[in-house]
């Protein structure tokens, strides 16, 4: 737990500001590193990806959970503390995904980056939220707006005002990395809109292990089902098991999706129980590794659009 390490950090983080006054590697007077770059640090891949797209050449971005980690719940690492202490800017999705055992919030205090003025921004700002249905979780935000792409054009928005808050110099340069960016995201958004639409309503039922697919859902004309709702340290459990198998099998559901950052024995059980095929695997709360399938937030979506068209008409 993150709260059990916090004096840890705490005196990482003041061992790391002592060796950060003896060194030039930062202009502290003008906010940015010594190579004129803004420095960044966002809570997962999928933030990282859009702020880069904004940011361009005029940013340098650590993001914080690695690639094919869950960012609901997170252990920050000593070099985490740093490059949050140091930054210029700090973006984080919200909607309750940097929630899990408080590891946002006490990274923000350890780093000083708790006060009301901190260059600390969320993603989903402007964001309508969807909200979980489960036991113990009712009322509570799901985090998962960027799966519909309207909503990633909001969070490139956002990532544009930020960055042009902290860097003002270069208000035109975001400007048109975002312009060109969300120009790409609207053509995306359509696309998918046009795929889906070649599939019969009574087809789109879309079955993965975590709930993720709900904003995404909503966007594209899909029922959601999933074997659990948000990812925690209770899922996969014979009663979740029993239910979406009677789900598959009064539905008549043909086609079942394995989420890339998820154990996978859960759905194997399902396809087991069930006699349906997985079809595919999709991405959900992170990108695909650098080089590979996926790696990039558009890329990932339209991996996603066309795994499940191409899943549900087979």
């Amino acid at each position: 737990m993150f709260k059990k390490s916090l004096l840890y950090l705490m005196m990482a983080t003041l061992a790391i500001t002592l060796l950060s006054a003896c060194s030039e590697s930062t202009n502290h007077s003008s906010g940015k590193s010594s190579d004129g770059k803004v420095q960044v640090v966002t809570t997962y891949s999928i933030v990282y990806d859009i702020v880069k797209n904004v940011g361009g050449d005029l940013v340098d971005i650590h993001s914080l959970a690695p690639i094919g980690s869950n960012p609901h719940e997170y252990d920050p690492l000593p070099e985490d503390v740093q490059k949050t202490t140091d930054a210029d800017a700090v973006f984080y999705n919200g909607l309750n995904l940097e929630a899990g055992n408080a590891w946002f919030d006490d990274l923000m205090e350890t780093t000083g980056k708790d006060g009301e003025d901190a260059p600390v921004f969320r993603m989903s700002e402007g964001v309508k939220p969807m909200y979980l249905t489960t036991e113990g979780n009712e009322g509570e935000e799901d985090p998962h707006a960027w799966l519909d792409v309207e909503n990633g054009i909001k969070y490139a928005e956002n990532a544009r005002d930020g960055l042009i808050k902290v860097d003002p110099d270069n208000k035109e340069v975001y400007e048109k990395n975002a312009e060109d960016y969300i120009a790409k995201l609207e053509k995306l958004h359509d696309e998918a809109i046009s795929e889906f639409n070649k599939i019969r309503k009574e087809q789109r039922v879309l079955v993965t292990s975590e709930g993720a697919f709900k904003y995404f859902s909503k966007a594209y004309g899909f029922q959601a089902e999933y074997i659990w709702e948000i990812n925690q340290e209770n899922q996969g459990t014979p009663e979740q098991i029993t239910r979406i198998v009677d789900i598959i099998n009064e539905k008549q559901i043909k086609g079942l999706f394995l989420e890339t950052s998820i154990d996978p024995r859960s759905m194997e059980a399902v396809s087991s129980e069930t006699g349906v095929d997985i079809m595919g695997e999709v991405f959900t709360d992170s990108l695909g590794e650098p080089g590979e399938d996926g790696d990039t937030y558009i890329d990932m979506m339209e991996w996603n659009i066309n795994t499940i068209k191409e899943g549900l008409t087979h």
